[in-house]
Formats: structure tokens, sequence, C-alpha cells
């Protein structure tokens, strides 16, 4: 069962809503996290560890963790998600379900 990682600034809206659509699901564990001091759950190499694929919302998010922690092998996807949506919108709901959609489908 893959571990999927989901990484925004602050882990207040784009990543748990991320993570929200992946909870529950037999072939899959989710969890997210922020790169920012101020993020309710912060990334760290435990759970870069954790992960078998993660998923960071803007390229500034892969560079972050590229430079702060070793993720030799772990698949890193940059999905280009802009700070513009609240928690659980549905329009931010609808882009991760169009580019999570193979992901989602396992």
């Amino acid at each position: 069962m893959p571990n999927l990682l989901f990484i925004c600034s602050k882990n207040q809206w784009r990543s748990p809503t991320a993570e929200l659509l992946f909870k529950n699901r037999p072939v899959h564990n989710a969890r997210s996290a922020g790169t920012s001091d101020k993020a309710r759950i912060k990334v760290s190499q435990k759970l870069i560890e954790w992960a078998d694929v993660i998923f960071v919302m803007e390229r500034k998010h892969r560079d972050l963790i590229k430079q702060r922690f070793t993720s030799t092998g772990k698949e890193l996807i940059v999905l280009n998600i802009e700070d513009n949506y609240p928690f659980n919108d549905p329009e931010l709901v609808e882009i991760l379900q169009g580019l999570l959609v193979d992901y989602l489908e396992v």
C-alpha cells in the first residue's frame, strides 16, 4: 500500500484537501504537511522517509524539500496549484481529482 505525502506551505488548505481525498481508501495511506514554520504539521525527514510518493503544490515546495531533506529515490511530483483556494473548496477538489486521477483509481 503506497504512502502518499501532500505538501503545501502552511498545511491548512491545499495539502489537507488532497489528504482528505485519499483518506479511508484501502489502497493508499495519505498524510499532509507544510514547509512553513507556521505549518499546522511541519514536513520532517521522518515524513519524507515514510512517503513513497511526494506531491508538492508548487515548485518552491519541491525546492525546499530538496534543500532541507534527503529524498533519495522518492518520486517528487509538482502539481502546480497556487495558494488560491480554501480547505475543501469544490474547485480545488476538482483540480486535485483531475491531476491525481491515476492515483485515485488504483
